[in-house]
């Protein structure tokens, strides 16, 4: 019985919300964890039989082996949302999370790089590689458009619009939005496609790789953990001191938009938030301050 709700959780994620294999795999996650605890502590119920205060006996059981607060409150959104998909399909008549509060979570503000750190990070790569001229493109599009990094690996030749300064971006949920793109990086990029891309030492263009932006110096899509990678290694080459990642150019893009006066809900369509919540957390400044059109207030437009 749980295999069964569980497959079928699975395809309404993939087939009617058009989640990423990625999202998937964690809302799997969260329920298998349920289905071994309950096969554990109550092999004789069903997924359909289970109460509140089992759920709770499983968030009580990883609370004391000392999963974070974060954790938990995801462990329960995923469970959460395998009920609701039940109750959506009439497999149950109550949801048994509806009750179910998860820990507190305090919003902090993401690590973010000052404008002076950005700087020395670019100024750190050199263009006189075919790398360190695809890698400055790579950051210069991160941190101008706010990509999240899945973004910028998917990203493809035909949704890069020069002549108007945007990007056509797939997001999470396979939704799809406009992104302003500053000078500097298509300065760089253009740099990198007419100069780098297709020329040695990098091989030729691989087979189903034609359209994306960003290739290995074999002619392949680039993998988010190479990106990684980079970014790690030239933080380290510069002496910084930060722990920094692909994400942490997202978070600067929007931190210094808003300490600029950038409108919060342009922030949120930039950022491709649902929820403009979200996007709430670069932010403590009074919205009435917040008019200005997000290119405006960018240290790199």
């Amino acid at each position: 019985m749980w295999d069964l709700n569980i497959k079928s959780f699975s395809n309404y994620l993939k087939l009617e919300r058009s989640l990423s294999a990625n999202s998937i795999e964690a809302y799997l996650h969260d329920v298998i964890m349920l289905k071994q605890f309950m096969e554990m502590t109550y092999p004789q119920v069903s997924p359909l039989k289970v109460t509140p205060k089992q759920i709770q006996g499983l968030l009580q059981n990883i609370n004391e082996l000392g999963m974070s607060a974060y954790s938990q409150a995801r462990i329960l959104s995923g469970i959460k949302a395998f009920y609701k998909y039940l109750l959506f399909e009439e497999v149950i008549e109550k949801d048994p999370t509806a009750l179910i509060e998860g820990p507190r979570i305090g919003r902090k503000l993401p690590d973010t790089l000052s404008f002076p750190e950005i700087e020395k990070l670019f100024e750190g790569i050199n263009l006189s590689t075919p790398e360190g001229a695809r890698n400055r493109a790579m950051l210069e599009m991160l941190y101008s458009s706010g990509l999240r990094v899945s973004e910028l690996v998917e990203l493809k030749i035909s949704n890069v619009h020069f002549d108007i300064g945007f990007l056509r971006v797939i997001g999470k949920g396979n939704k799809e939005r406009l992104v302003p793109i500053g000078s500097d990086a298509i300065k760089y990029l253009n740099i990198y496609l007419a100069e780098v891309r297709a020329k040695p030492p990098h091989r030729p263009v691989q087979k189903g790789f034609e359209t994306c932006v960003f290739l290995n110096r074999n002619g392949r899509k680039l993998s988010r953990v190479m990106i990684f990678t980079i970014i790690k290694n030239l933080a380290l080459s510069i002496g910084l001191k930060k722990t920094i990642s692909p994400h942490t150019f997202r978070h600067s893009f929007a931190t210094h938009l808003i300490e600029g006066g950038a409108d919060l809900r342009a922030v949120q369509e930039m950022l491709g938030h649902e929820s403009i919540t979200t996007t709430e957390i670069y932010t403590h400044l009074d919205r009435d301050y917040l008019r200005q059109v997000i290119r405006e207030f960018h240290p790199r437009s």
